[in-house]
């Protein structure tokens, strides 16, 4: 699939986005954080930013963008649409802890209801949107179960990343976050690793000779190109990376996702002054910030669409 740029921003920085308000909110409904307004303003502040920077730059895919509004009434049927209406609905209880949390609780249990709400329905979204590219039977690389678990194991990710960094910078401990840091970046390499090794190893069963019934009597080939030049389905369909730089993206992701973040939270466990705390955690903000950036944008480049089968032969 051509990597589409609105698309990899949409999905990273939603992503981050719904990490840093389960962080956040996690955090202050396990005590590990005090109800301070500053923090809430700020934090709350930078996780609605991404989400609704993510969201909104993801019409720009749209051959239509003033008609988005339309892909919310497919509820039924679509995880796009059902993506959308979960990250609309999560606004609610963002805003009811956002409120008390800045504001102080107009009612008892404010903070907690909108904390354990904000929890839930920022999981469920997160859960819709990976399981746009997860439904899709027709992309040999999106059409497995660790799909829609790695998305949500990325979020926490890089979330707890940025919640990392926001908590040195307000001087508040870090061990809670940098714990929290090092088990959600596991998770995602493993799933990611194992992701990797699966979608190398899945059999390639779309061929033309498939598709066509033909297949015993030989290899199976049109006598024209279905084209004489590129057309729209090839350039967004038909896009392809070479294994040898498939390879070194993989590792170059692995190392500023995982690798780097991983060796900076359990830096951060160890005792530091405030400035040496917060560049480190700068750092891993930024390296994961590039590492996402180049997961997601391998994520696209290699999935290959059975229509690809049509126009150049081969197998999908």
């Amino acid at each position: 699939m051509h990597p589409a740029y609105s698309v990899i921003i949409f999905t990273t920085t939603s992503g981050a986005g719904y990490g840093l308000l389960i962080g956040l909110a996690l955090a202050l409904r396990l005590g590990i954080v005090p109800p301070d307004p500053l923090l809430g303003f700020f934090g709350l502040g930078a996780a609605l930013a991404l989400v609704t920077t993510g969201l909104l730059t993801s019409t720009a895919h749209l051959g239509r963008p003033e008609r988005a509004w339309r892909a919310l009434s497919q509820w039924r049927s679509s995880w796009l649409s059902r993506e959308g209406v979960a990250a609309i609905v999560t606004y609610v209880p963002a805003a009811v802890l956002g409120l008390g949390w800045v504001f102080g609780e107009v009612m008892p249990g404010q903070l907690a209801v909108g904390a354990s709400l904000s929890v839930l329905c920022a999981l469920v979204t997160l859960w819709c949107t990976g399981m746009i590219y997860a439904s899709l039977p027709t992309i040999r690389a999106w059409d497995q179960p660790l799909v829609a678990p790695i998305y949500i194991a990325l979020a926490l990710a890089t979330g707890s990343v940025l919640l990392t960094l926001l908590l040195a910078a307000f001087g508040y401990p870090l061990r809670a976050a940098a714990m929290a840091s090092v088990a959600a970046l596991a998770l995602g390499w493993i799933l990611k690793a194992r992701y990797w090794m699966a979608i190398d190893a899945a059999p390639r069963t779309h061929t033309a000779e498939a598709a066509t019934g033909l297949g015993r009597f030989g290899t199976v080939r049109p006598l024209d190109p279905p084209h004489t030049q590129s057309n729209y389905v090839m350039r967004e369909m038909g896009y392809q990376v070479a294994r040898r730089h498939a390879t070194k993206l993989r590792r170059i992701a692995a190392v500023l996702l995982f690798a780097v973040p991983m060796l900076a939270a359990l830096l951060l466990l160890l005792d530091g002054s405030a400035p040496i705390q917060i560049a480190i955690a700068a750092v891993s903000t930024l390296s994961a910030a590039a590492g996402v950036l180049t997961e997601r944008w391998l994520f696209f480049a290699e999935a290959e669409h059975v229509v690809v089968v049509y126009y150049r032969g081969g197998s999908a």
